[in-house]
């Protein structure tokens, strides 16, 4: 898993490297290639995934199964067989469930287990540990469960599973596809109907892949007090049936590929395979926006996700006021269109991003930081980033100075693409955790400038 703060970092300085050109293929959906594993775990039968990302995070929800009885085996890259159990027939794992720096993970495992007559412990590494839980605790006490977690409702915790668990009505107090999934996931092996409430849409790969596993699942849309909401209702004691899935592949990990081409002169590039749910698509229409060329070519259905191959081409990019209501469809992408906008033309605002304060960092610190330290002009707010444009001049970089990431994988990433757009590069301070989401990153960077 991720390594903690006090062990050897691995820095490296980014640097200017010429056009973007050819195509790649990024990995596959971290979001789709966590449920598949799950999802699978729970089915009767073997599920064959296909395309599925092999980043540590994916590993600690693959050995989380495997702890608590399912067979989870790799037969062939990106390819694996899962053999399940069965809602309810999870066993008691043997020792705590190592979560490494997954967020994902543990706060849709929490929602799995708290359902079955298991007693389990959640540990993670120092990034994961200073996250707090009580927004998947809070719901998940309410139908049943108990919870012994460490101050401040952190990791390392313990979920006493309730059995029978208690149908709930939830209602979302912040977008979070996590919480929601947590729920859905907890109403699979609770009597009744389990309902949560969505007042704005988050990603719903949880609610599609529930239904293709054979999952009673409905989705409603009705008049709230703020516009439509989403009501989301799920039948317990559900039976699982085993699938093939492709994962496509993952829109976040596009991005800093997409950011990347638009901002170094004279790139062209095709990324192939991109998932491009519409839950999951709001960076692709703000860097449009933003006068960004990306095209979409070849449009196809890849198991119940829309997916295209997208050309990319450099492009004079504006500031523009990013509409807060586009937050829960881009919430990871931030980092990287931050770097975007400090190359664009003008002024970005940036508000609504409350959320990114508890991610693997408070990334809007971290960027405004690190942006700062490479040149950039930035000004941070409550909740978000005011950022003035280069107009497309390279930004200075930080040739000696090392750009803190603080153990975040989508700081490092995004941290990496403004070095390519600066005149000294920008050494970031450690490239490790970039395994945890996308290990060949770095690879495919290598890739498009030969």
């Amino acid at each position: 898993m991720s390594a903690p703060e006090n062990s050897a970092s691995t820095p490296r300085r980014f640097a200017p490297q010429g056009p973007l050109l050819g195509e790649i293929r990024v990995p596959g959906d971290k979001s789709i290639s966590h449920r598949s594993i799950m999802l699978g775990a729970l089915a009767v039968g073997e599920t064959r995934v296909t395309g599925l990302l092999e980043g540590e995070d994916v590993l600690a929800t693959a050995a989380a199964m495997r702890a608590m009885g399912a067979s989870v085996e790799r037969a062939g890259p990106g390819e694996w067989l899962v053999h399940g159990v069965g809602v309810g027939a999870l066993l008691q794992p043997q020792a705590p469930l190592d979560m490494g720096n997954s967020g994902t993970s543990t706060r849709l495992l929490m929602g799995l287990v708290s359902t079955h007559a298991i007693e389990t412990r959640f540990v993670g590494d120092a990034s994961l540990s200073g996250r707090p839980m009580g927004r998947v605790i809070d719901p998940l006490s309410q139908m049943g469960a108990a919870f012994a977690a460490s101050e401040g409702g952190r990791l390392p915790l313990t979920v006493r599973g309730a059995n029978p668990a208690v149908p709930i009505e939830y209602r979302l107090p912040v977008a979070s596809a996590q919480v929601k999934s947590a729920v859905l996931l907890a109403g699979l092996n609770t009597p009744g109907i389990t309902t949560v409430i969505e007042p704005v849409p988050t990603r719903d790969h949880s609610e599609r892949m529930l239904r293709g596993f054979g999952a009673e699942l409905s989705v409603e849309e009705v008049g709230g007090a703020n516009g439509l909401e989403r009501l989301i209702r799920i039948r317990g004691e559900a039976e699982l049936k085993p699938q093939v899935i492709e994962v496509p592949g993952d829109p976040s990990s596009a991005a800093f590929f997409m950011v990347a081409a638009l901002i170094v002169p004279g790139s062209e590039l095709l990324i192939r395979n991109v998932g491009l749910n519409p839950t999951r698509a709001g960076l692709v229409h703000v860097l449009r926006a933003m006068g960004g060329s990306i095209e979409e070519l070849n449009p196809r259905e890849v198991g119940g996700e829309p997916v295209a191959d997208l050309l990319v081409k450099h492009s004079a990019l504006k500031g523009i006021e990013v509409d807060p209501a586009v937050v829960p469809s881009m919430v990871d992408e931030f980092p990287v269109l931050f770097v975007a906008a400090a190359l664009a033309e003008g002024t970005t605002m940036t508000t609504g991003l409350e959320e990114l304060r508890v991610k693997e960092s408070d990334r809007i610190a971290a960027m405004a930081a690190a942006l700062t330290a490479a040149g950039a002009r930035v000004t941070e707010t409550e909740n978000g980033l005011t950022i003035e444009g280069s107009g497309g001049e390279p930004l200075r970089g930080s040739a000696n100075s090392r750009v803190k990431t603080h153990l975040d994988h989508r700081i490092a990433m995004s941290m990496a693409i403004a070095g390519l757009a600066s005149r000294d590069g920008v050494l970031v301070d450690d490239t490790r955790p970039i395994a945890t989401s996308f290990p060949v990153f770095e690879a495919l960077l290598r890739q498009v400038a030969e």
